[in-house]
């Protein structure tokens, strides 16, 4: 990527019920760069709202549905897994989409090892298919808010380093709660970049993916997203920490007010 580009996690909230031109629109108006598609509950997108996505000219990503367990008991539970990540690269890079993200699993009781080699096994699985159409889309798991979830940054960067075509997607809010308010500072912020630098080298830092919310959390972790300004997360700082490591990339805003929150990110960001 050139520089930082700044989405929102869907359709703007002020489109209503007029879907993706609309949406667009007001991206245009509001100088967002954007949009997440977030397919919540399957795969799903009509052909004229694909046809609005593609002549977009915008920075497209894209969410999996949230029925994603890598790690799931049940072998047809991550069967279908597998083929919902699929489906959900193969509808991005047909809509001209830069990546794709998903909440990769959770641990159920076992040990951090075993779920790390099973999601590995179903992550090669998926590249593999991907790889027979050509299809090179970023396929980035996503750092997790709860500890229950598989994906703190140190796995996901691991499982980064086994596969030429996944990154991390790095929601910082979850971090934030998910250590219960701890990597909330410019210090700390730029330490993830410099980790993320080190162990996998500047494309990953200039083919960056990132979620930013307001967070509400508790000692168990993540509870809801919040506005900006109605949290304690310091987006200040985190902006900053982007500024001096010069990460290019799609910030993705997931604030429940997503366009206004895009937008206060982006004019901080190009004061600094």
């Amino acid at each position: 990527m050139d520089k930082l580009y700044f989405l929102t996690a869907g359709v703007p909230l002020s489109a209503g019920n007029k879907g993706y031109r609309k949406g667009f629109e007001i991206l245009d108006d509001m100088c967002l760069d954007g949009l997440e598609l977030e397919f919540v509950h399957g795969v799903r997108i009509s052909d004229e709202s694909r046809e609005a996505v593609k002549n977009s000219k915008k920075i497209i990503t894209a969410h999996a549905p949230f029925y994603v367990n890598l790690n799931a008991r049940e072998e047809e539970k991550v069967e279908a897994s597998v083929q919902r990540i699929i489906e959900t690269a193969e509808t991005a890079n047909e809509l001209g989409g830069y990546s794709i993200t998903y909440h990769a699993g959770f641990y159920l009781n076992q040990e951090a090892g075993m779920v790390y080699d099973k999601i590995k096994e179903q992550t090669k699985i998926i590249t593999d298919a991907l790889e027979k159409t050509n299809n090179k889309i970023w396929i980035r798991p996503e750092t997790t808010g709860k500890a229950t979830q598989w994906g703190d940054l140190q796995e996901i960067v691991n499982l980064s380093k086994e596969f030429e075509t996944v990154l991390p997607c790095v929601d910082f809010s979850h971090i934030h709660a998910r250590y219960n308010g701890f990597w909330n500072t410019y210090d700390e912020f730029c330490s993830i970049f410099e980790k993320i630098g080190n162990e996998l080298g500047q494309v990953a830092l200039d083919n960056f993916h990132a979620h930013i919310a307001g967070i509400d959390y508790s000692s168990k972790g993540e509870k809801k997203h919040l506005n900006l300004e109605d949290s304690d997360f310091n987006y200040k700082d985190l902006l900053r920490a982007f500024k001096t490591f010069n990460v290019k990339g799609a910030i993705v805003c997931e604030s429940p007010n997503i366009e206004d929150d895009a937008k206060l990110l982006k004019e901080y960001y190009l004061t600094l």
